[in-house]
């Protein structure tokens, strides 16, 4: 019965840092493209970005519950905040993926006469993409830990087991949603790793 209830919830925590760390994808990709292109709201915007990553979980949890339509008890308010949570390394990784491209190899696609589109395309996001790849490993394991506090809000997720573990002060159940929780943070991690490599040569 805890077995299945283990798989079950596995699978649950999975689904939410999947929707999380793609959705913080969507917005930070074309976010960064535009701080790339607009120097003036690049240090603004990640500076605010940044604030929300210093805000601890469960506060930010607490903070969103009020707010009409997109707060509330329940999954779409966990997701949320996942999001924001991932934001920042994917944000970043991007925009410094992309300023390091050499200035050298911009003005040899802008010679051969591509446009700016072409360049990103097919110049700057692949010179890029280990550098964005890794902001994304970042934010996918890191929120793997951070969304066992979803659980708080009705989120659902492995962290059923630890706040029910700790309200019955059991450590077996604790350990029933910890473990799975940093046994797939482990397996994501040593994944994304090896895609990270096969784009870095």
């Amino acid at each position: 019965m805890l077995g299945s209830e283990i798989v079950k919830l596995s699978l649950e925590h999975l689904w939410l840092v999947a929707v999380a760390v793609i959705a913080a994808t969507a917005i930070a990709a074309p976010t960064a493209v535009f701080l790339v292109r607009n120097a003036g709201m690049r240090r603004a915007t990640l500076g605010i970005v940044n604030i929300i990553q210093t805000i601890p979980s469960l506060a930010l949890f607490g903070f969103l519950l009020p707010l009409p339509l997109i707060g509330g008890v329940g999954r779409r308010t966990a997701i949320l905040a996942l999001i924001l949570y991932a934001l920042l390394p994917i944000l970043r990784n991007t925009v410094v993926g992309i300023l390091g491209v050499d200035a050298g190899v911009r003005e040899s696609a802008i010679a051969m006469g591509m446009t700016d589109r072409q360049i990103l395309r097919d110049v700057e996001l692949p010179l890029a993409l280990p550098t964005i790849l890794a902001g994304i490993r970042t934010a996918t394991v890191t929120t793997i830990g951070t969304a066992t506090i979803a659980a708080a809000i009705g989120g659902g997720g492995l962290g059923t087991f630890v706040f029910r573990g700790i309200a019955m002060a059991d450590t077996r159940t604790i350990l029933a949603g910890a473990v799975p929780a940093a046994i797939m943070a482990i397996t994501v991690d040593e994944v994304l790793e090896w895609v990270e490599r096969r784009f870095s040569y």
